[in-house]
């Protein structure tokens, strides 16, 4: 069904779409050919503020967004069929920040590639809160499908795999924080360190597909009995 390949289509589409991008700087556009991942030769952003590569970069990611919002929908009423005891406000405690990381994005790609300080400083704001916001929501929701993975032996492994891939994002991130402090010209660092955790976050949702295939996703629209007055 198609509800249950979102997870899958939020983790693949966008990934390819930023490399296709960034291929396509580099061959029709500004962007220095090099392993962005390990060479962090350019930013992620870089993609998405030259055209023509930032035409694909713009197409993909605001549709994404819209994308997120729905994902972690389904996903929060999916963890709360499977743990029963995990509250309504915790589950739209995970949702607010699944939405936040969702409207940061908004807010990214549409001042991208604008110079003027406030201009920039939405930029800046909108890229921070998107990693937050998306990175806080996938680690909640590892943490709790832990306790549901004890008891649900064809979970455990996909579970662990969902924590990994939400914790080390996290891990780059202090990296990145003490080399900036260390490096006397951190910004190549800086950036394969970007590219790396932005690829382990849309790895999260791809396995997050195979934990709703795994545990028979489904989705169904009711109503209740209606009377026609016409």
């Amino acid at each position: 069904m198609l509800i249950r390949s979102l997870p899958l289509i939020a983790g693949v589409v966008p990934f390819a779409a930023i490399n296709l991008a960034y291929w396509i700087g580099v061959n029709w556009g500004p962007l220095p050919a090099c392993l962005p991942y390990i060479d962090g030769c350019t930013s992620i952003s870089a993609t998405g503020r030259y055209p023509p590569g930032s035409f694909l970069f713009r197409a993909v990611e605001m549709p994404f967004s819209v994308l997120l919002v729905v994902v972690w929908y389904f996903t929060v009423a999916w963890l709360g069929k499977l743990r029963p005891a995990l509250d309504k406000s915790r589950r739209s405690w995970i949702l607010a920040w699944g939405i936040v990381g969702a409207i940061a994005l908004i807010v990214y790609v549409t001042f991208l590639g604008t110079k003027e300080a406030p201009y920039e400083f939405m930029r800046r704001f909108g890229i921070y809160f998107y990693f937050l916001g998306t990175a806080v929501a996938q680690i909640f929701v590892s943490l709790h499908l832990l306790k549901v993975a004890a008891r649900l032996t064809a979970l455990r492994r996909v579970t662990l795999t969902l924590l990994w891939l939400s914790l080390l994002p996290f891990a780059l991130g202090i990296l990145n924080l003490v080399l900036k402090e260390i490096l006397a010209d951190p910004d190549a660092m800086e950036n394969a360190i970007e590219w790396v955790a932005a690829s382990l976050m849309q790895a999260w949702f791809i396995a997050l597909y195979f934990a709703w295939k795994r545990t028979g996703f489904d989705a169904t629209v009711s109503v209740g009995s209606t009377s026609d007055h016409s």
